[in-house]
């Protein structure tokens, strides 16, 4: 199936090469890099998330009665385009001819759209495993998604592939903690809080100390462990596409790095990676998978290793 097959397709998977052009420079160059369906699907992909995420992101003057009813709307219009196969939205036109191409289930665009709107209705999460669901919805799925149109070895990468998305979005949570209380938002788990002694006036409050820290540090390693599960998953991509996946998960693991080097305060300001750093660690990446490529290591056998 030609992704570019008539005028009208071209000019929607255009917009969403814009989209991703402008919002994602770093994605935008490792998208480049693809071979050319998929450097477009996901082009198609990002610019779906993007929308969906710029609902809470960019709320515009919409009640939040009215966002609701936006992304009801936007859900109604995936199911239709999936029963169809087609779409006059500017960002589900491209998407759902990806989503048709690649055998993206529905049920990942709706969970997706479920996630947006979590954020729009609750500002805290009691446990780890009510964030999770969130983290699951925004990121998760998104890894999902991508694991379809990147390509694999074995259905095992999909595990590892929610499990990026939740090391990923636990690392926007922490790099973000100063932000997101200014907006009424607390994604650390209360009972993680409560926990190390702590209460939600502490983060309004911005309290530095030594429990703050120690808290800090414990969801910084429970991110990482995320991300070192997740890496078993890369290898069971197909060899041309790896190289964006573990940049992605380099270049974020890097700002949990910061986090550390800032001995865990969370309210000194956002940390970020320079374009340059991001850069640099996107070319060794093509370079190591690509350019120079090692014999792949048997990656069953280094699942079965650590899951015993």
């Amino acid at each position: 199936m030609n992704l570019l097959k008539n005028q009208s397709d071209r000019i929607a998977f255009e917009h969403a090469r814009c989209l991703t052009a402008h919002f994602s420079k770093s994605f935008y160059v490792s998208a480049r890099l693809l071979p050319k369906d998929r450097r477009w699907a996901t082009y198609a992909l990002y610019g779906f998330c993007r929308y969906a995420d710029n609902l809470v992101d960019n709320p515009r003057n919409r009640s939040k009665e009215e966002l609701l009813a936006e992304i009801k709307h936007i859900s109604e219009e995936i199911r239709i385009a999936y029963r169809t196969g087609e779409s006059e939205h500017p960002v589900i036109h491209p998407f759902i001819l990806v989503a048709k191409k690649y055998d993206i289930p529905m049920e990942y665009p709706l969970d997706l759209l479920k996630g947006v709107e979590m954020d729009l209705t609750l500002k805290r999460y009691e446990t780890f495993e009510d964030l999770y669901v969130f983290c699951y919805r925004v990121a998760g799925v998104v890894g999902l998604m991508m694991t379809h149109l990147l390509g694999f070895k074995s259905d095992l990468a999909f595990q590892h592939a929610e499990e990026l998305g939740i090391a990923m979005q636990m690392t926007n949570i922490l790099r973000d903690v100063q932000e997101d209380k200014e907006m009424g938002r607390i994604y650390l788990p209360l009972e993680d809080l409560r926990e190390y002694g702590l209460t939600e006036a502490d983060i309004i409050h911005e309290k530095m100390s030594p429990q703050m820290r120690k808290m800090m540090k414990f969801q910084v390693q429970r991110a990482h462990k995320y991300y070192d599960l997740a890496n078993f998953g890369i290898p069971m991509l197909e060899r041309k596409s790896q190289f964006a996946i573990y940049a992605a998960s380099k270049i974020y693991r890097g700002i949990l790095m910061k986090i550390e080097a800032r001995n865990y305060n969370p309210f000194m300001g956002r940390v970020f990676v320079t374009q340059k750093k991001k850069l640099s660690i996107l070319l060794q990446e093509i370079f190591r998978t690509r350019i120079f490529p090692m014999p792949e290591r048997n990656f069953f056998n280094s699942y079965e290793i650590v899951n015993d």
